[in-house]
């Protein structure tokens, strides 16, 4: 049904006023909730009460900011009068990003992760769901200038013909990534609704918005499930700091500010990192054998006990014999405890075995009796010698500089090649075990065999759920590492293992998720794309056969776009041309060259009098971006230029899988600029 001119305007004032009521309340709402925060201290009954009621307050009043340029509701649901659900036959929602009442309690905006706002992404002309009609709004500055309807009970569905949505999905981009909370595909929705207790991979090709899935994953999980994370945490692991600066508005934006956001470097930083390995020792190191290894080197350090322990409590001589001393340690192995957590264990178990004789002599010792005993000079000299107190970055350092530890340890697991790729040439000279070494000189692969020393000596505390983006890339110890921080919540696993540019980037999502502790995760792909246009992927594809990965082809919904591969005398001497044209367009502009080459890529912009950011500078204003080829992972840029493809391929063993991903970069343009020969995939035919 096509509304006549003057029934349009009418409906599109009423929707101001409602878009203009809603703002209100929620300015009402923030104003309600920040008189609260200041008088909180008069109506609590205590100070930590007060101090509680303060924390959620002030938390809510962030929660509850409205960014004027980004519209409270972005659809409608207009409900038929039969529907499944009673309750919501004949009614109206608008459906935004977050909920919103009037002084009534009334909702005027439906926050878009309630139940019955999932119609707006799944609801079809062939299956409703009781919705009569569906409308998308079309937003410029925060100003609603017009919406579209479908009647889907009359078969009316636009889907990605709609004018509103693709606009929206293809709109250009300057600054951090935005939530896709208005275009989100029902395939998307699946998996952004699945439950708490499941654990998901993603496969996705470049543009199919598997980020973008994982981050609205876990805003939906925090409104579903908000107490329970709320107590364990929600953490979101990033490629690097880039990335993670570029994802971090998304989750603000939805309302969601309890989320921890680090790289894996992060997590595991224990130890300063102040050299840099082979690559042949950061293999070996990033290698899941090197987690049995480290076991045998902790466990290696205990010794059966030879002689008794005699303990006086002042009144009597209380003994343990050398054989009981070793049952306790057994049954103390056999237990799979922390090892730090053993040692106590082994600690109140002799205690317990010496106030047993106590007893059978007639005492009664009390608790103070048996923390005194399990503190005594004898009873610490056993520990020290059969279970050593012991620090993860001292047995790292110990395992590593010590060639006979590290032969026993590694004996049937590494070869003597390995071994010697990971020694190092001299050990520290004063290394106690019980004591992080300050002058060791750890790199950012003992950085992460720190982290596993870590877990086997201690509990590593869990999240109840963890989203780990461009997981292809982690080895396998990293992998562990993100398991310890997830062993009693879910995963959100997210990648494509034709971007996989480590040396240890996997080639089967089962390894990866076997690594991550949840073998039984079921791997679903996204294969179609929304950002990057059809002609960029072509192009991008091309390379796939040689990457040597099983993904699925991935396919774009965009026919525009526009691609331009460019022969250069002077590839660096044209930057800035091509750069001027791109600035002519709407939209951000990365500039993606080999790493070598990025000073001089900085150096001819600035020459051409055009301001440009570096990638790791989150806090820049300008348009233009110049990206190093290793940082581009994850990001997306509208216009984007790439410089010299063959000396990225050539700079790295994975160069082919780097390219795939620096081309794959462009949401709206690309030209690729080279004065050197192409590789050869690009020149070559394309698969049918």
């Amino acid at each position: 049904m096509t509304l006549h001119a003057d029934d349009l305007d009418t409906e599109l004032a009423a929707e101001r006023t409602h878009l203009d009521r809603s703002r209100a309340s929620l300015r009402r709402m923030r104003e309600r909730a920040e008189v609260l925060y200041r008088t909180g201290d008069t109506i609590s009954g205590d100070p930590f009460a007060a101090e509680s009621l303060g924390v959620a307050l002030s938390r809510r009043i962030a929660e509850l900011a409205d960014d004027p340029d980004t519209p409270l509701f972005f659809g409608r649901l207009d409900h038929s009068d039969r529907t499944e659900h009673a309750d919501n036959a004949g009614t109206s929602f608008h459906i935004g990003r977050r909920h919103v009442t009037d002084e009534t309690g009334e909702p005027l905006v439906i926050d878009w992760r309630a139940p019955v706002s999932r119609a707006f992404y799944q609801a079809s002309a062939r299956d409703p769901r009781g919705v009569a009609r569906r409308r998308r709004y079309g937003f410029a500055a925060g100003e609603l200038t017009g919406f579209e309807d479908e009647h889907l009970t009359d078969g009316e569905e636009l889907g990605t013909a709609s004018r509103i949505l693709t606009s929206e999905i293809e709109r250009p981009r300057v600054g951090p990534m935005r939530d896709i909370v208005a275009t989100i595909q029902p395939e998307q929705d699946d998996l952004v609704r699945a439950d708490l207790s499941e654990s998901l991979c993603v496969q996705g090709a470049p543009g199919t918005g598997k980020t973008a899935v994982g981050l609205h994953r876990a805003a939906f999980l925090l409104y579903n499930h908000r107490e329970k994370l709320r107590r364990a945490g929600v953490l979101v692991v990033g490629p690097n700091t880039a990335f993670l600066g570029y994802i971090a508005a998304v989750l603000p934006a939805l309302g969601e500010l309890d989320v921890h956001q680090h790289t894996v470097d992060g997590l595991v930083a224990h130890v300063p990192v102040r050299a840099v390995d082979t690559a042949v020792a950061a293999r070996v190191k990033h290698d899941a054998r090197m987690a049995d290894v480290l076991h045998r080197a902790l466990y290696g350090m205990l010794v059966r006990p030879e002689e008794p322990v005699v303990v006086s409590d002042g009144s009597a001589r209380w003994r343990l014999s050398a054989e009981a001393l070793r049952r306790i340690i057994d049954d103390a192995r056999r237990e799979g405890l922390p090892y730090a957590t053993g040692r106590e264990r082994v600690r109140a178990r002799v205690a317990s075995g010496l106030r047993r004789q106590a007893e059978a002599r007639g005492e009664s010792p009390g608790e103070a009796w048996l923390r005194k005993v399990g503190r005594s000079a004898p009873v610490r000299e056993f520990l020290d010698t059969c279970w050593p107190s012991v620090d993860p970055a001292a047995l790292v350092a110990r395992l590593l500089g010590d060639r006979d530890l590290l032969s026993r340890a590694a004996s049937g697991l590494l070869t003597e090649e390995e071994q010697d790729a990971i020694a190092w040439p001299a050990p520290l000279r004063t290394l106690r075990l019980d004591k992080a070494p300050k002058a060791a000189k750890f790199t950012a692969a003992d950085a992460v065999l720190v982290d596993e020393a870590a877990g086997l000596v201690e509990r590593t505390a869990s999240y109840g759920h963890v989203v780990v983006d461009e997981a292809q890339d982690l080895s396998a110890m990293q992998c562990r590492a993100v398991a310890r921080r997830s062993e009693h919540g879910s995963l959100t696993v997210l990648g494509d293992l034709a971007q996989g540019t480590t040396p240890w980037a996997a080639a089967r999502w089962a390894d990866s998720l076997a690594y991550l502790g949840k073998p039984a995760t079921e791997v679903v792909a996204l294969t179609t794309g929304f950002r990057v246009p059809g002609a960029v992927l072509d192009l991008a594809n091309r390379l796939v056969p040689a990457l040597e990965v099983d993904v699925p082809p991935a396919t774009s919904l965009r026919a525009d776009g526009t691609l331009a591969v460019r022969p250069s005398a002077d590839a660096t001497a044209d930057l800035p041309a091509a750069v001027r044209e791109a600035l002519a367009e709407e939209g951000s502009v990365g500039v993606i060259a080999p790493d070598a080459a990025v000073a001089a890529c900085g150096a001819a912009l600035a020459a051409a009098g055009i301001a440009y950011a570096a990638v790791d500078d989150l806090d820049a204003a300008e348009r233009v971006t110049v990206v190093p080829a290793t940082m581009a992972k994850g990001l997306e840029y509208d216009h984007v230029v790439v410089l010299e493809p063959a000396d990225i391929v050539a700079a790295e063993p994975r160069g082919l899988h780097r390219l795939y991903v620096v081309l794959t970069r462009a949401v709206s343009r690309l030209v690729v600029l080279h004065s050197a020969p192409l590789p050869a995939p690009l020149t070559e035919p394309a698969a049918v």
